[in-house]
């Protein structure tokens, strides 16, 4: 059975980047970003989706968490993309309703080879400690983008900006670990193709 790893180094001005990710792990991580409330929610998508992910980055947070969370974005989405391959085997859907005290979120995903991100999160303007949520979409928006994947997150109801964005990572990983499931039945596609 093919290995499905990937390893991701992006540097630029900005930031400075090394990814290592393998799907079918165990959920392991060693995740430092430089952005403590980053760092916990990586760890937990890791957990809830069973990739074993390794994450160091170095960014300029003298000016703010924008540009680093946004290039963790593109490099995991990449890392994904590249581990995929082909995407033969795979269920390709995945799907999570999570609770998360009085947060509740829905979380669905495509590995369709098509980037769209439809974010309908809202969590006001309160922060996480000195972190705005609204980095969680930028994010999101990156990783959709470089993975090709199509993805719905949608707040049913919650009021704790902390619950809300650890449900989001939670789901995200509970339906990442089922779409990249493994079926052995070719590409689940009529086209035969989930690429770009």
């Amino acid at each position: 059975m093919k290995k499905r790893m990937a390893e991701i180094k992006r540097k630029t001005r900005e930031t400075d980047i090394r990814l290592r990710l393998a799907l079918d792990g165990a959920g392991r991580s060693r995740v430092r970003t430089g952005i403590g409330i980053m760092d916990h929610m990586l760890e937990l998508f890791a957990k809830h989706s069973g990739i074993d992910l390794e994450l160091a980055a170095r960014g300029d947070l003298r000016v703010d968490d924008h540009h680093t969370v946004e290039d963790i974005g593109i490099c995991l989405g990449q890392g994904l993309g590249r581990a995929l391959g082909q995407k033969e085997g795979i269920e390709r859907y995945g799907f999570c309703t999570l609770p998360m005290d009085e947060a509740l979120v829905s979380v669905s995903l495509d590995l369709s080879g098509r980037s769209h991100l439809r974010y309908d999160v809202n969590t006001g303007r309160r922060k996480i400690g000195a972190f705005d949520p609204q980095m969680v979409e930028e994010f999101l928006q990156a990783m959709v983008n470089n993975a090709g994947i199509t993805l719905h997150v949608e707040l049913i109801t919650g009021k704790n900006p902390h619950h809300v964005v650890e449900a989001v990572f939670k789901g995200l990983g509970r339906s990442l670990r089922t779409a990249m499931g493994r079926t052995g039945k070719g590409v689940p596609s009529t086209k035969g193709t989930l690429s770009r």
